[in-house]
C-alpha cells in the first residue's frame, strides 16, 4: 500500500528502520501570502524511482478555504499506540496557523489521492479552548494534542488543545502553563514522565514578519520547559540566554529509555543538548555553534537561522538547516556531548554558494526536511513562513519553492544532493506555491514516539 505500515506504528525504532522504502511523500504547499488567491493544499509527491511519475506532484488536495497558511502537520496515530488494533495511521491533521482550522485528511482510503474527512473550525477552538495559532501535532496514544502559540486574541503563551480520536474537542490538555511565556514545539518521553516544550513568539508578533528589535524587547523566546507529563504541568525551565535565541524544534532520542534530547536555537544558530544526569537532575549544554557570516548587504553578520532539526531513527545522526546561509548539515551524535560534522551540502541561501540545484534556481534556503526511516534519503523544502519568506527571499513570489533530495550515508556519514530528483513548485498549475513540512504514509522520523 505504497509503503504504508499496516497498523498505527512500529514496535520499536529498529523495526521502523527495516520498513519498506517509502513510495509517496505528502508535503504542505501554500498560496497564503504569495498574492495568489488560491487555497493551500496537500501535495502528494511520487518518490518511487521505479515509477514513471517519479519526482512529480501526482495529486493536490485543496483546502476548502483561502488563507489558512498550512504549516506543520501530524498523524492521528503513531508508534505510541502500535499495539492498539483499533487504531490506524489513517488521518493527517493539517492545522492552518492563520485560520486556526484543523483539516483532517484521510490518507488511507487512497494514499495517492488523499481526501478531506473533516474540518474542526477555528472559531469553535477559540470559543471552547481560547487558543489560536496551531503548530505541532502529536499522537497521544489514541488521542491527540496540538500546541497553539496564542490565545484567541493572538497573544502568548497559548497552550495545548486536546482532541479525542474522533477529532472532537475535549478542551485544553494542560492543567497549568505555569510561568511559560511562549509556545512552539514539544516532544514527550513517557518512560521518564517528561515533556519538553520550546518557544517562538505570539502570533501577533511573528505573523507580520520578523523585526530584530523585538528580540531585544523580549518578544521572542529563549527558554526550554520541562513538564511533568502525567500531571500536565511545567516543573522546570532553562533560560538559555544569548545561546538560545528562538529555541524552536525539540527532539528526544527515539530510544524510549534515553533522556537525551536536542533543540535548535534559530537566531543564535546553536544546538542545545539536554539530558538527565546521575543525580536525576536535568542538565543542558550548547554542543553546536554555527558562526555568523559576513554579507555585503547586511549591516550585521548574517546568522544561519537554524529553523529545524531532525534525529535519525537509529539516534546516530542529527540533521540541521541554516535557512539564510543555505546549507544542510549532518552530525554524528553517537556521543551526544561531542557531535562531529560528517556531511554538508548547499542549496539556495543568501551566501550564493549553490543558487541553482539540478537546473532549478532555488529561491529560499533549506528549511523543513524529512528523513527516510532507513536514514538514506533526506527530502528538503525551502519555505519558512509566508511573511518571513517575502522579507528575506522576495524572489520566492515568482520562483516558488523547491523540494530537493539528499542522499545520506548512514554507516559512514556523508551527504550528496541526488541529481535525479527535484520538485519545482514554481511550476504548479495555479502559479508558484511554496512547500513546507513533509510526511510519509508509513510514519516518519519526526512523529513516532515509543512508550
Amino acid at each position: 500500500m505504497d509503503g504504508a505500515c499496516c497498523g498505527p506504528g512500529y514496535a520499536s525504532p529498529q523495526e521502523a528502520i527495516q520498513a519498506p522504502r517509502e513510495k509517496l511523500l505528502y508535503t504542505i504547499a501554500i498560496y497564503t501570502g504569495t498574492g495568489i488567491q488560491k487555497p493551500d493544499y496537500l501535495a502528494t509527491v511520487d518518490v518511487d524511482p521505479e515509477s514513471p511519475t517519479y519526482s512529480q506532484v501526482i495529486h493536490r488536495l485543496e483546502m476548502p478555504g483561502i488563507g489558512d497558511e498550512l504549516h506543520h502537520m501530524g498523524w492521528n496515530a503513531c508508534s505510541s499506540c502500535h499495539d492498539d488494533g483499533s487504531m490506524s495511521r489513517k488521518y493527517l491533521i493539517l492545522p492552518g496557523v492563520r485560520s486556526n482550522k484543523l483539516h483532517i485528511v484521510d490518507t488511507a482510503t487512497d494514499p495517492r489521492a488523499p481526501r478531506l474527512h473533516k474540518v474542526v473550525d477555528g472559531a469553535e477552538i477559540k470559543a471552547k479552548a481560547d487558543l489560536s495559532g496551531p503548530h505541532t501535532v502529536h499522537c497521544l496514544g489514541s488521542e491527540i494534542i496540538i500546541s497553539f502559540l496564542g490565545d484567541a486574541k493572538g497573544e502568548a503563551p497559548g497552550g495545548y488543545l486536546h482532541l479525542d480520536k474522533e477529532f472532537n474537542i475535549v478542551g485544553r490538555w494542560e492543567n497549568s502553563m505555569g510561568d511559560i511565556k511562549f509556545g512552539y514545539d514539544f516532544w514527550y518521553q513517557p518512560r521518564h514522565n517528561v515533556m519538553v516544550s520550546s518557544e517562538w513568539a505570539a502570533p501577533n508578533t511573528f505573523m507580520p514578519g520578523f523585526d530584530l528589535e523585538e528580540v531585544g524587547h523580549l518578544k521572542y523566546g529563549r527558554e526550554l520547559h520541562f513538564w511533568d507529563f502525567e500531571k500536565r504541568e511545567p516543573i522546570e525551565s532553562f533560560y538559555l540566554g544569548e545561546d538560545g535565541l528562538l529555541p524552536l524544534e525539540v527532539k528526544f532520542h527515539h530510544d524510549p529509555d534515553s533522556t537525551h534530547g536536542f533543540c535548535g536555537a534559530a537566531l543564535s544558530t546553536n544546538v542545545i543538548h539536554w539530558w538527565k544526569d546521575s543525580d536525576d537532575a536535568w542538565k543542558w549544554e550548547k554542543i553546536i555553534d554555527v558562526e555568523n557570516e559576513m554579507h555585503p548587504e547586511w549591516p550585521i553578520p548574517l546568522p544561519g537561522v537554524m529553523s529545524a532539526i531532525l534525529i535519525s531513527m537509529d539516534d546516530k545522526y542529527l540533521y540541521l538547516n541554516n535557512w539564510l546561509h543555505g546549507d544542510m548539515r549532518q552530525y554524528d551524535i553517537s556521543d551526544p556531548h561531542n557531535p562531529k560534522l560528517t556531511g554538508q551540502v548547499f542549496m539556495g541561501g543568501l551566501l550564493g554558494k549553490a543558487p541553482i540545484v539540478n537546473g532549478v534556481e532555488v529561491a529560499g534556503g533549506p528549511q523543513m526536511f524529512q528523513l527516510s526511516l532507513d536514514g538514506r534519503r533526506l527530502y528538503v523544502t525551502t519555505s519558512l513562513f509566508s511573511t518571513w519568506d517575502n522579507q528575506f527571499y522576495p524572489e520566492i513570489r515568482e520562483k516558488g519553492g523547491v523540494m530537493v533530495m539528499i542522499d545520506c550515508d548512514p554507516e559512514n556519514g556523508g551527504m550528496k544532493i541526488n541529481e535525479d530528483f527535484i520538485v519545482d513548485f514554481g511550476k504548479e498549475p495555479n502559479g508558484p506555491s511554496r512547500c513546507h513540512e513533509s510526511r510519509y504514509p508509513g510514519g516518519d522520523c519526526t512523529s513516532d514516539i515509543w512508550l
